[in-house]
């Protein structure tokens, strides 16, 4: 019997001492740097900085600046797209936006669980807000370039592995809800501490949230023109947005430890040329714009300005001028004040109220002078104006204020312009003109699907295709079905 206790006895003490060392083993194994859970308000500043170079300022962005002609595509990847050679249809193209697009909404996905209710930081309406809104910001993008897309069934790893792709316009409905609960959330009552310096964009500055939220809705229901015409709320949302460009949602880089999109691919790759159709529109104009935007390739050794033809470029670095304007410190605008005034004056315009119209586009064409990059004055904007703009405006509205749209965003908001200019076209609005003889057969009007979903998602590989769908499909708010 003794013998029996003293056998139980030392079995539970070596059953203690296993589980004790299996515990100090599981904590002598963790990664403190490699954390399962975090705060939601660590997670948010990696998808404020992704959603800002990768996915506005990414390869989305640095494609639709060749098809837009803010560019020319004069090497490489670049020159393929430019002359529609492989780039335009291949799911290869888009593939590091496309898997930055979802991986920031799958974090934001765990921010919102957080934040909502019952959620381990329920209460913390603030951050639920802001993650919303760059919800409906990286969603809307998506759906904007590439059509229908996977949503409802999306961003659950390890339960749905080929998730179906939802339409266009019910996207559409979400994105705009999401805007919606932001907005009700921003105007909660916090019990959780602002975010502060983790706020890479407004530094915790709620309103200056609430006042992106609603200028997106002012770009959305612009880009659904074509489906259902809102322009009165495209200029209530608008009025409810910016009034200046120190309010605008931008992205900043300190030239050093992050640098400008844009800036990191003239100086990594040079594959751009500096675009005659672009130059053309701004001599027509008189525009002083003209003699800011290119500069003599470093590697020239000339002083003379030398724009690649859209379309037809030679495929070589080091002749071409470049863009003057990008340098290391050059944001990335998410949503600009120049972009709201623009949507106005559109709005006025399709209103006929021409004198608010040439209000809000002085207003736009001010704000485009003062970019801290362009460095113009307001006077210089005014004089241009009046002398040049004006004019054109009267004799033709949505053509000026258009085309005023497309120089503004040359370079950092080239996406924007890319989904203008085929919202405009599907109208039968052509008042934005191309060189590039390709565009006859080949305008991209819509990207492709990254290659990674092509290759394991037989939902999104039947949709892709061979990729040719890209040159004859438009994606529902143009008019097309998916």
């Amino acid at each position: 019997m003794r013998k029996a206790i003293y056998i139980l006895f030392t079995s539970i003490l070596i059953l203690a001492n296993w589980s004790c060392s299996e515990k100090i083993m599981d904590e002598i194994n963790e990664n403190v740097n490699d954390p399962t859970e975090m705060v939601s308000r660590l997670i948010i500043t990696d998808v404020m900085t992704n959603t800002a170079f990768s996915v506005a300022g990414g390869d989305f962005n640095y494609y639709a600046s060749i098809y837009i002609e803010h560019n020319v595509g004069i090497f490489g990847q670049f020159y393929n797209a430019e002359i529609r050679s492989g780039e335009p249809t291949s799911s290869t193209t888009y593939n590091n936006s496309w898997d930055a697009v979802y991986q920031n909404l799958y974090n934001l996905k765990v921010i919102i669980q957080k934040c909502s209710e019952g959620g381990t930081e329920t209460g913390n309406w603030h951050t639920l807000g802001v993650a919303q809104i760059l919800s409906a910001y990286n969603l809307a993008i998506v759906t904007d370039v590439m059509g229908d897309v996977p949503w409802s069934e999306a961003l659950q790893p390890g339960i749905i592995f080929t998730p179906v792709l939802d339409r266009q316009d019910a996207i559409y409905g979400e994105v705009i809800r999401l805007l919606d609960e932001a907005i009700l959330n921003l105007d909660k009552e916090s019990v959780f501490p602002s975010l502060g310096t983790q706020d890479l964009i407004y530094g915790g500055d709620i309103a200056s949230w609430k006042k992106f939220a609603y200028g997106l809705k002012a770009r959305y229901a612009m880009h659904l023109s074509l489906k259902t015409p809102d322009y009165s709320n495209v200029i209530a949302y608008a009025d409810q947005s910016f009034t200046a460009g120190s309010e605008q949602a931008q992205f900043n880089y300190n030239g050093t430890s992050a640098s400008s999109p844009f800036y990191r691919m003239y100086t990594d790759r040079d594959y751009y040329g500096a675009s005659q159709s672009l130059h053309d529109k701004l001599t027509e104009r008189n525009d002083p714009r003209d003699n800011l935007f290119f500069m003599p390739h470093p590697l020239s050794g000339s002083n003379d300005i030398v724009f690649a033809p859209n379309g037809t470029p030679n495929q070589v670095q080091g002749i071409y001028s470049i863009s003057a304007i990008t340098n290391a410190t050059a944001p990335t605008y998410l949503l600009s004040y120049h972009e709201i005034e623009f949507l106005k004056a559109e709005a006025y315009v399709r209103l006929n109220d021409l004198p608010n119209a040439d209000t809000a586009l002085r207003r736009a064409v001010t704000a485009a002078f003062m970019k801290e990059n362009i460095g113009l004055s307001a006077a210089d904007a005014v004089d241009y104006f009046n002398t040049n703009v004006r004019p054109r405006f009267q004799t033709n509205p949505l053509s000026e204020v258009m085309n005023q749209k497309y120089i503004a965003f040359y370079e950092e908001e080239a996406l924007e312009a890319y989904i203008d200019f085929r919202r405009l076209k599907a109208m039968g609005n052509n008042v934005v003109s191309l060189d590039n003889p390709m565009n006859t057969n080949l305008f991209p009007l819509r990207y492709t699907y990254g290659s990674e979903d092509v290759t394991t998602n037989f939902n999104v590989r039947d949709a892709y295709g061979d990729g040719t769908y890209v040159y004859s499909e438009n994606v529902w708010w143009a008019g097309g079905t998916r």
